[in-house]
């Protein structure tokens, strides 16, 4: 079997209604593969740690070195190079490649289009451009020392390998068999579009129409990927930026109620770190920090929750409308 290599964006799967973590879901169905190699970000709230599992796809880690050392060497080169204007100058031409992959990959961007030979080519171009401007080491964070070495772990492996968009192009090339997701036939579906729709919903901006977006919300019954329970928690986000604390608490509680251990497993430090702080803004302390203690307790809680619930616990969450 060999070796396909499917992108990755990491957090910015929140941007793409059709490049998201169900879109991903459905490729791996629609490629046939029960789940992936994992050789991309550590974050342990990255989305697909969310969705692959909630989706009943697996996830294989790969015993990959840590190289957060190279993150620190990194910092004291660029932190060198910017006493002098030659190390000015180079630090500007990284920055510009940089801005220019950013870019790429922040515009409205489908699978299908990531995977293209002249996307990838342009993505390829601008990691080309910071190598040559800080140099292969510190500079990159030993781009090709950990290249290789995945390359070298992963010979003669099969199945689906997960990795960051800009890696696919260098993997190609070391990996003797690999090749990319064959998706001519391939269309983003309901799963795709759920989760955009949720991802939307939780990125909320003063141009949003909010009564077309609770409406949207409601019509839903949710999937395994994005649960009614998360639509519930994304609804009541959107009443608590109106002011509306019953509301709020009300979806919150619908949505606290229907957790379950097969859901997405961010979701129940989400939707009780939220619900401590509608709670704690209607005066009600004493369950609120209750609500924290038990955000806390979890197994599994993203940080952003964790947070929260550590500062509501230090101190009463109090709601501020502009």
């Amino acid at each position: 079997m060999p070796l396909t290599l499917l992108p990755d964006l990491g957090d910015l799967l929140r941007l793409h209604p059709q490049f998201n973590a169900g879109t991903l879901v459905e490729a791996l169905r629609h490629l046939g593969a029960p789940g992936v190699l994992w050789a991309s970000s550590p974050d342990p709230d990255h989305p697909l740690r969310d969705a692959l599992p909630a989706a009943r796809l697996s996830v294989t880690d790969l015993p990959l070195a840590d190289w957060a050392w190279a993150d620190a060497e990194y910092e004291q080169l660029t932190g060198f190079l910017n006493q002098f204007p030659q190390g000015r100058e180079r630090l500007r031409a990284a920055g510009r490649a940089g801005a220019a992959l950013a870019e790429l990959v922040t515009a409205p961007l489908t699978l299908s289009g990531a995977l293209d030979p002249a996307f990838m080519a342009r993505v390829q171009e601008q990691t080309l451009a910071v190598q040559a401007a800080l140099d292969e080491g510190p500079g990159t964070r030993w781009r090709e020392r950990r290249l290789n070495e995945l390359a070298a772990q992963l010979e003669g492996q099969g199945g689906v390998l997960l990795a960051p968009l800009d890696d696919l192009p260098d993997l190609l090339t070391r990996l003797s068999g690999a090749q990319l997701p064959d998706l001519t036939a391939f269309q983003p579906g309901e799963t795709s579009r759920l989760r955009a729709l949720a991802d939307r919903a939780w990125q909320l901006n003063e141009t949003d129409d909010l009564n077309g977006l609770l409406a949207a919300l409601h019509r839903e019954a949710g999937d395994r990927v994005t649960p009614r329970a998360e639509l519930d928690a994304a609804a009541a986000g959107i009443h608590l930026a109106v002011g509306d604390l019953p509301g709020a608490r009300a979806l919150l509680e619908q949505a606290a109620h229907a957790l379950t251990d097969d859901l997405p497993r961010s979701l129940p430090g989400l939707v009780l770190a939220r619900l401590g702080q509608v709670r704690d803004a209607l005066g009600d302390r004493e369950l609120a920090q209750r609500t924290y203690r038990a955000v806390l307790a979890l197994n599994h809680a993203p940080q952003v929750a964790r947070d929260a619930a550590t500062a509501g616990l230090n101190e009463a969450f109090r709601l501020e409308l502009t």
